[in-house]
């Protein structure tokens, strides 16, 4: 496609007309010309806004986009409620690629009740694989809002489902074809499937109800990554055991084989959560059918520690997340 703006066209056709999800709070939602979008709120809700790029994986791309957005807001206690959206795409893009993305996004929002409600989509020879950007807005009852400084010494640190699920999808779908010389076509696909468990909506609902301080999305940097900024972010510390972190066997050894490391995997579909009773909490989430574990607590120190058997280690602020240097090879 020709670089600039997409065609008023393609804009109709491709991305508007796949939009279907409708929410009574969008005043003014996506249509061509429209600069802006509008929404209304209930006089004690307030908004919950987040934003995220998707670069690192070509496939599944809507998918991984409205979840890990939807995430984040759902780390605040808020209910998402509408995305917009930025393409910036290469000019090898066709439109049939395009609407594949939107259907994607609009299959996702449709599911987790979400509209979207505008954006920009662009051609452009600045990018040579596509950029999405996210932003996401939710809402949330001001006295129920909930921040990732929110962790308190003595409280017990829980993990929902396990770490490094969407790193693990995302290089299994990338990689299929060099994985499958080693591994059989069934543990790709069991680990392919694995973004199935990308969304933390409704461990989130059941942990704010349960009375939690603190939720953080697991994302970039890994499960490592986010209990340093759950720590630094609250001015506690924590000690973790290393052997109660919930890890799947797919994970294990995908990771193995690309000689990385799964704790600094991004992980998306699993929350790192703050709070008191934790063992209370892990049995709610399996009431719910949401596997979750207690993996250690925050401390009044300034060590952020994790328990290896006999040996002691400190986490580090995170730096790039391990799944870019598979790409780099």
């Amino acid at each position: 496609m020709e670089i600039g703006k997409v065609p008023e066209t393609v804009l109709k056709r491709s991305i508007i007309k796949q939009i279907k999800n409708q929410r009574s709070e969008v005043l003014l939602g996506s249509g061509v010309g429209e600069d802006c979008a509008a929404l209304k709120l209930l006089e004690d809700e307030v908004f919950v806004v987040s934003t995220d790029p998707i670069t690192a994986s070509d496939k599944d791309m809507g998918k991984l986009a409205i979840n890990i957005t939807a995430n984040d807001l759902a780390s605040a206690g808020a209910e998402p409620v509408a995305v917009m959206l930025t393409f910036l795409l290469p000019p090898a893009t066709l439109e049939e690629d395009i609407k594949e993305l939107m259907t994607q996004i609009q299959l996702e929002c449709q599911r987790l009740n979400i509209q979207t409600i505008g954006g920009h989509t662009e051609i452009t020879d600045a990018v040579n694989k596509p950029v999405i950007s996210v932003t996401g807005i939710g809402k949330v009852q001001e006295s129920k809002l909930i921040s990732t400084a929110g962790a308190k010494s003595g409280q017990d640190v829980v993990v929902t489902k396990w770490i490094g699920i969407e790193g693990t999808a995302i290089l299994a779908r990338e990689f299929e074809d060099e994985l499958k010389k080693k591994y059989p076509e069934e543990f790709i696909d069991r680990a392919k499937e694995l973004n199935r468990y990308l969304s933390v909506l409704k461990e989130a609902a059941t942990a704010v109800k349960f009375g939690v301080s603190a939720m953080h999305d697991i994302t970039e940097g890994g499960v490592f990554g986010a209990l340093w900024e759950m720590s630094q972010a609250s001015g506690v510390g924590l000690t973790v055991d290393l052997k109660k972190i919930p890890i799947r066997q797919e994970t294990v050894e995908i990771c193995e084989y690309f000689e990385i490391n799964p704790y600094k995997l991004i992980s998306s579909g699993s929350m790192l959560i703050a709070a008191d009773n934790g063992h209370d909490l892990v049995s709610l989430l399996e009431k719910e059918g949401i596997s979750a574990s207690v993996i250690g607590k925050f401390t009044d120190s300034n060590d952020r520690v994790f328990l290896n058997n006999d040996e002691r280690g400190f986490l580090e602020p995170p730096k790039t997340d391990e799944i870019y240097s598979v790409y780099k090879r």
